[in-house]
């Protein structure tokens, strides 16, 4: 389910457009995810930053939390805040998260990528309550 809604700003600031979309939890609904944000994002000078960024969070979520079993899902929202700020979130369904066992070390990095692309971020929730991992990224 995906929806878009406008929270109005004061009379100095734009409105705040927030969209939203709950997606099943597997490695193809990523890709989905990424096109999503493509579309919301046309054009702006943030996208490629924004959409690296919640493609990075919902990996993370598909693969080391609750969400990631069968019938699972995570939601993915985005919004521009004030013309000058994207901040893309993943909301998982919890649980500890795990890092997978790889010999080739190829895992472990999407954080410090969202780190390095993000203005901020942060997690907030639990695990019992599942996650949210966010990133606000400056739009140019």
């Amino acid at each position: 389910m995906c929806e878009r809604a406008a929270r109005p700003g004061t009379t100095t600031t734009a409105p705040q457009l927030t969209w939203s979309c709950t997606l099943p939890a597997s490695a193809s609904q990523v890709r989905e995810a990424r096109r999503w944000l493509a579309r919301i994002l046309d054009g702006s000078p943030a996208a490629d930053d924004a959409i690296l960024c919640l493609s990075e969070l919902a990996t993370n979520a598909v693969t080391h939390s609750s969400s990631g079993q069968l019938g699972g899902s995570f939601t993915i929202r985005a919004d521009i805040r004030h013309g000058d700020r994207v901040r893309v979130e993943v909301e998982d369904e919890g649980g500890p998260w795990s890092r997978p066992v790889c010999a080739d070390e190829q895992h472990g990095r999407g954080l410090v990528i969202v780190g390095t692309l993000a203005r901020d971020w942060g997690i907030s929730g639990h695990s019992h309550s599942g996650w949210t991992v966010w990133a606000e990224i400056a739009v140019p």
